[in-house]
């Protein structure tokens, strides 16, 4: 396979794109394209409530001119389409004229960080429904208290190719595969739940090496467990943030002004703060 192969949109019709966006004296063009494929399905009571497959497919391209940034998106992936898009996202970011900016782009950038064994998109869905019909049966059978099971598979194989006006072309393929497991278990206590999860950026292989009946019996006994747990203790404590969520609350709370657009236009709290302690 020769390295331009396979693309979702041959490099020269991506110069030309970049070179409509630039027509009107823009600094920078950028186009993003999507094709993504993807899975679900969902347990719940024994019943298989939902099962569906989709594609999603697309194109965004940006175009900056000073301070002010354009933007169109398309389905139409055909030049014809790609370039009434970069049209429209270059009257959005200027009304002047600028001429024609060609561009070169360079050779295509691959980062192959998955290293699938089995594309999930080539599994039967009745496997990916036996995978929760399991899960049922082994959550059910941890004690009597359990009440409900609800489980729910989803995978997705999404390709995409980004070029810009800078010569970057770059082409990636990305795999997740995942898996929930809820459980209610209900007593004197009241009613409890338990939950596991199991998600990975590689294929269907993740359910060889990894076993679902375990998670499922994992859950089941958070739950049974949580039925006779202690009241947690109440007051003014020390909280400890987690990675993963807690960085979100970083990010609302001080990230916005380290955003390029925001420090691009001098409107960053940080602005000439470099060196300087800023929290603590």
């Amino acid at each position: 396979m020769s390295q331009t192969e396979n693309l979702l949109v041959a490099p020269d019709v991506l110069s030309r794109v970049l070179s409509r966006g630039r027509a009107t004296g823009a600094e920078f063009s950028e186009v993003f394209v999507e094709d993504k494929r993807s899975t679900s399905a969902s347990l719940d009571d024994g019943k298989v409530e939902q099962v569906s497959s989709g594609r999603d497919r697309g194109a965004g391209i940006r175009v900056i001119k000073g301070d002010t940034t354009g933007f169109a998106h398309t389905s139409d992936l055909s030049e014809k389409g790609l370039l009434a898009a970069a049209e429209a996202a270059a009257a959005a970011a200027s009304q002047g004229g600028g001429g024609v900016n060609a561009v070169a782009l360079g050779a295509v950038v691959r980062h192959p960080v998955n290293t699938v064994q089995k594309w999930p998109d080539e599994v039967a869905k009745r496997d990916k429904v036996a995978l929760l019909q399991r899960v049922n049966i082994a959550a059910r059978g941890v004690h009597k208290a359990i009440v409900q099971v609800s489980a729910g598979y989803g995978d997705s194989r999404k390709r995409i190719l980004i070029a810009n006006s800078d010569g970057v072309l770059a082409a990636d393929e990305q795999v997740r595969t995942l898996m929930r497991i809820s459980v209610v278990a209900s007593g004197d206590g009241g009613m409890q739940t338990g939950f596991q999860s199991l998600g990975h950026t590689i294929g269907f292989e993740v359910f060889d090496e990894n076993d679902v009946e375990e998670l499922a019996i994992t859950a089941a006994k958070q739950a049974v467990t949580k039925l006779s747990a202690r009241p947690a203790p109440s007051g003014s404590l020390p909280v400890v943030i987690k990675h993963g969520s807690g960085g979100v609350l970083f990010h609302e709370a001080c990230g916005h002004g380290l955003e390029a657009d925001i420090i691009s236009k001098g409107a960053s709290v940080y602005k000439d703060k470099r060196g300087e302690l800023v929290a603590s």
